[in-house]
Formats: C-alpha cells, sequence, structure tokens
C-alpha cells in the first residue's frame, strides 16, 4: 500500500506486470552496512564466531540477509538503531524489522527497496511529531547554515520517517488525523467511544477492533497511494458519465 499505484497498470497481457510508483515513493541506492555491523558489534552482539551456545529466547540479529549473530534485548536494540535514524545518525533508507514470532531482528542497507515516507506519532499522547513550526519553516533560510528549510530536514529532524514494505508489517499506520482525535477521545472517555455524530455528512466511525492507542504513524494523504498519472484523472472516485 502506497508503494505502488494500483490504478496506472496497462491493459492485456502485461497488466500487474508493469507496474508505476506511487506519487512519495522513492528506491534506495543502498549505503555501507560496514557502521551497523561495528555499532551492532559494541552494543552487545553475541557473534556466531565467540558464541558456543545461544540462548534459548535469543533473537537472531540478520544485517543484509547475514546472519551475524544473537541479542538478548532486541527491543532495546530496536528502539536504539530507529532513534538513530531519526537522528540521522544512520541513513533514513536503513529499514529495521523485528520478527517476533520467528525472533529474528533483519536490517537492510541494500539498494532496490522501495521506500514511503510518512508521519511520525507521538506514542504518549497520540499527536504527530511535526508541528505547525516545520511548515512555517519550509522555504525559510536556517539561522545556523543559511540554508533553506526543505523536505530532507523535515526527515533529519525526527518527524517524517521512510518505510519500506517489509518494515510497515510491523507499524501501525492511521489513515488521517481524525482517528489520532479519536484514539485521544477514546483515552479520555476511559475506553468509550461516542459513534454519535450531529452531522450526517461526517465520516462514519467503525468501533476499533484493536487497542486504539497504539499508533506508531500517520499517512501523510490517503491520494499519496496513487502514481502520477492516475493522481490527474478528475473525479477518480465518481463513475464515468458513460456508465450512468
Amino acid at each position: 500500500w502506497g508503494m505502488v499505484c494500483p490504478a496506472e497498470t496497462p491493459d492485456g497481457q502485461a497488466c500487474g506486470l508493469v507496474k508505476n510508483l506511487s506519487l512519495m515513493a522513492t528506491v534506495t541506492v543502498g549505503t555501507p552496512s560496514a557502521p551497523i555491523v561495528e555499532f551492532l558489534e559494541e552494543f552487545g552482539l553475541d557473534s556466531l564466531v565467540d558464541m558456543q551456545l545461544a540462548h534459548a529466547k535469543a533473537t537472531k540479529i540478520f544485517v543484509n540477509g547475514v546472519w551475524m549473530g544473537t541479542h538478548d534485548d532486541p527491543a532495546q536494540l530496536v528502539d536504539t538503531l530507529r532513534d538513530l535514524r531519526r537522528k540521522d545518525d544512520i541513513s533514513h533508507e536503513v529499514s529495521v524489522v523485528r520478527d517476533i514470532r520467528e525472533r529474528e531482528l533483519r536490517i537492510y542497507t541494500d539498494a532496490s527497496r522501495v521506500l514511503r515516507p510518512v508521519f511520525i506519532v507521538n506514542p504518549h499522547d497520540m499527536t504527530l511529531l511535526i508541528k505547525k513550526r516545520h511548515v512555517e519553516m519550509i522555504g525559510q533560510p536556517i539561522p545556523q547554515t543559511g540554508e533553506e528549510f526543505r523536505w530532507t530536514h523535515l526527515v533529519q529532524e525526527g518527524v517524517i520517517e521512510y518505510l519500506d514494505a517489509e518494515e510497515e508489517e510491523s507499524v501501525l499506520i492511521c489513515m488521517s488525523t481524525t482517528d489520532l482525535e479519536q484514539s485521544r477521545e477514546y483515552k479520555a472517555r476511559n475506553g468509550q467511544i461516542n459513534l454519535n455524530s450531529a452531522d450526517p455528512s461526517a465520516r462514519l466511525k467503525s468501533v476499533h477492533t484493536i487497542a486504539p492507542d497504539t499508533w506508531t504513524h500517520c499517512e501523510i494523504h490517503p491520494a499519496m497511494v496513487l502514481g502520477i498519472c492516475a493522481s490527474i484523472v478528475p473525479f477518480p472516485d465518481h463513475n464515468q458519465s458513460p456508465r450512468n
């Protein structure tokens, strides 16, 4: 979802084989894995060379598909790696995937992976980390360097994060800020959701079957699922006039 345009694909035998990137999707060019491996060794990685017998509950660590060793505290390791990525200490292209069921932690730094940007949600109060001041700074010179504040600076500030298809499986992304408002309302009402709305044209709210206070990211805009060609079609959510 959000990587490849669902509408722009040719008819006939090439249908589904020829794909178009979504509007904000990008492809990685690859970054060196040596700094990641050095960090893992300093962070308590039990190397396969030195390890006699792995702990039964130890998590296997993979870097670009190569088994590097095991670690006893994968949750802390994942949080540290993501903090380093959001602080721009490691490249935003690095993907960190924790598979709890298989007890694996997979880190990817290779090329040719499709990424897409999403807003990061503050887990404590269910609000976006991006604030009004970030939006107002776009296009303005940065006081320290005089450089113009751009999209890359939003990524370096840690308010926008790039995810690949595999890391998306380990996060929970809401569609809009309305879902975050509903989560805060749910928490304020001690688990009760007010489904009655005075506005008959308001978007229907569904009762979440999951805990609604666990969002980790938020979509930038639902229309970003489309590619360039599909996004310029007027009224794409309406029927064609010949079909009425």
